[in-house]
């Protein structure tokens, strides 16, 4: 497997049901694995000090792993991997391919890129070279 780990990272605010937030960011990960991920939940704080939830969590086991990519690359869109491709410089950094999902469309069972109030993956490869992490991620089913 040619990824090293997924981080993946959501917020849940105070105005939101989290039992919702939770699971939005459970149809975005494999139904066989979601009780092996496990996030860690962090207490923050808003700029008018409203409560906001920070969840996050490192796949690093390579079954799991592999499920999240092929659960993310069969269920995005062709027009989200298109403008993925189209937009690569904005994704990649560092040896890391950065993803926004909708929470809302996530929730609907459907994953479609966005930029705001996202559920926030990270893929780090074990390549740094953006044409090298594009091949890779074409591989995958990732990009189109």
């Amino acid at each position: 497997m040619s990824i090293a780990y997924i981080d993946i990272r959501f917020f849940a605010h105070a105005t939101e049901d989290l039992n919702k937030v939770t699971e939005a960011v459970q149809n975005v990960l494999p139904a066989d694995y979601v009780d092996d991920i496990v996030f860690r939940r962090d207490n923050l704080q808003g700029h008018y000090g409203n409560p906001i939830l920070l969840f996050e969590t490192r796949i690093k086991k390579k079954g799991i792993v592999k499920a999240v990519v092929e659960k993310f690359s069969s269920c995005l869109e062709e027009l989200d991997k298109k403008a993925l491709r189209e937009e690569i410089d904005l994704h990649v950094q560092k040896g890391s391919l950065y993803i926004r999902l909708d929470k809302q469309a996530a929730l609907q069972g459907e994953l479609k890129l966005c930029t705001t109030d996202a559920i926030r993956l990270r893929i780090r490869l074990k390549k740094t070279k953006t044409e090298d992490i594009v091949k890779t991620c074409q591989d995958l089913g990732i990009l189109t």
